[in-house]
């Protein structure tokens, strides 16, 4: 007899069906899986063995075959374990096989029956619905991301016993139910905010100005400056996440199987880590079985690279692809994948190796020979997608100790939005949304000078020896300020702030 039990897998952060087959044929007792099964779902013969015959249920005396479809597309993972137990049940007659095409089920298997939590439940879950299925089942701690797919109902299973007396219509299980918005709601609160740094106000209106625009940024200062301590406020006062963005943002986390506690959306802006020893692979994404990498994760959010002379330069080179396109795409024999990559990239370094080039209290010990070869280590085509170089110089022991709070997050944030929204308007029949983004025909029609605008733009090319990505790096912040500000047209003073934060170019930090 042939049993069929629908179940799914991941491929890049979507979801794609797998049909499980199970056939019981007359021969010596075992089990073969076939369909481009992994090392993981070939073990699955074990554990589905042993939870089957640890739960009191009866293992059919017969030679399994279980078959995978599609059959030319690899597969990978253990979520396959409960689809793969309760076929063999409905092939051996213990289980109704009425209504079976109705769920999608995902699990993995323990030995004494329990199911455990898999990667990617949320992608599968809402390909069953696209599919029209009537529910899903899932392990109990996947139930909740599952439930924020609407339309569907999601049954949370802690055993093979409890799926199979569900199945069978001899255990009703109540559906988890999630309010997608009280979630959202109850979890977009951040810890941090700006009213938490003291001083930097130059450096916190460059950061507005970098959150309203989609720009890039380079904090260069002496250690204890408070790069890092500014670098993670900037999530708080980029907008809210729509929950569209919540929810792909979450799926990536979920293919990685990086949701804990009882997560089951995310509903404030990533900010990402990553340490200056990372991989190509852990930072672009890839591996064997190609999965996200931290630029991924950083989608709709930040990533922050600080010391960004100490990364490796091919590390730093594949950054190219997602801060153009905001996509990565990876290929390998078995076939290519794209994962989302649209983040704010926000770098930090020392002025030179020893760090206190510039500053006014310590001496720089650094020649020019080493403070050019430390700068080299950043490419020119990289930095000439970095929109914003800002200085940030140490304190003075009056700033720190002063008890005046600082511009909190809220207040920016709307300012922030209020731009935003004039740009959305700009672009709403292009391709890109913000600024940062604008083609050179754009730069044409969006950023026109008047004549007071040409002038300073000029003197500054001819005197800081700026590139021609320079130009157009500093005529989108141009637009950006102007946004800020209400201003339809870029007025000279708009040109002249953006002129600031290409002070630091690579020319000039030597």
């Amino acid at each position: 007899m042939i049993a069929r039990i629908l179940s799914g897998a991941v491929m890049g952060i979507d979801g794609y069906l797998v049909e499980v087959e199970v056939n019981l044929s007359p021969g010596l007792p075992g089990m073969s899986i076939v369909g481009l099964p992994d090392a993981a779902v070939k073990e699955s013969g074990d554990r589905v063995t042993a939870a089957i015959k640890n739960t009191r249920l009866e293992m059919p005396l017969k030679h399994i075959t279980v078959n995978m479809a599609p059959a030319d597309v690899k597969k990978e993972g253990s979520a396959f374990d409960l689809p793969i137990a309760l076929g063999i049940l409905a092939a051996s007659g213990l289980l109704k096989t009425e209504g079976l095409s109705k769920y999608l089920v995902l699990g993995e298997l323990s030995l004494d029956g329990r199911v455990k939590p898999v990667r990617g439940a949320l992608s599968i879950t809402a390909l069953a619905r696209e599919k029209g299925l009537e529910g899903v089942l899932v392990p109990v701690e996947n139930a909740g991301e599952a439930a924020v797919v609407e339309g569907l109902k999601v049954y949370p299973v802690a055993d093979l016993p409890m799926a199979f007396e569900f199945l069978n219509g001899a255990l009703p299980i109540e559906p988890r139910r999630t309010n997608v918005h009280d979630e959202y709601f109850a979890r977009s609160s951040y810890d941090l905010d700006f009213t938490d740094v003291k001083g930097q106000h130059h450096v916190k209106r460059a950061l507005e100005i970098a959150a309203a625009g989609g720009h890039n940024v380079i904090l260069i200062g002496p250690p204890g400056s408070g790069k890092s301590m500014l670098a993670k406020r900037i999530p708080t006062i980029l907008p809210a996440l729509t929950l569209r963005e919540s929810i792909e943002a979450t799926k990536i986390h979920s293919v990685l199987g990086l949701l804990r506690n009882g997560t089951s959306l995310l509903a404030t802006r990533s900010f990402r880590f990553p340490h200056h020893t990372i991989s190509d692979a852990g930072l672009i994404g890839g591996g064997r079985y190609p999965m996200p990498g931290e630029v991924s994760l950083a989608h709709n959010g930040v990533l922050f690279l600080d010391e960004l002379p100490e990364f490796k330069r091919n590390v730093l080179e594949v950054l190219r692809q997602p801060l153009e396109d905001g996509t990565v795409s990876i290929s390998r024999a078995s076939g290519s994948v794209v994962y989302p990559a649209n983040f704010v990239l926000v770098a930090a370094m020392n002025p030179c190796p020893c760090g206190y080039k510039g500053d006014t209290k310590r001496a720089c010990v650094c020649n020019p020979l080493q403070v050019k070869k430390y700068v080299s280590k950043i490419s020119g085509p990289l930095m000439d997608r970095i929109d914003l170089h800002i200085e940030v110089p140490a304190l003075e022991y009056k700033e720190l100790s002063s008890d005046t709070m600082g511009e909190p997050s809220a207040t920016i944030r709307e300012r922030v939005e209020r731009a935003r929204k004039i740009q959305l308007e700009r672009f709403k029949s292009a391709r890109n949304y913000f600024n940062s983004g604008m083609t050179t025909r754009q730069l044409k029609t969006h950023c026109p000078l008047d004549e007071a605008s040409r002038r300073i733009m000029g003197l500054a090319m001819d005197k800081l020896g700026l590139s021609a990505r320079a130009h157009d790096r500093i005529l989108k912040v141009a637009r950006t300020i102007a946004d800020l500000a209400g201003e339809e047209k870029i007025q000279s003073e708009h040109v002249a702030e953006a002129i600031q934060y290409r002070s630091l170019d690579r020319e000039n930090l030597a």
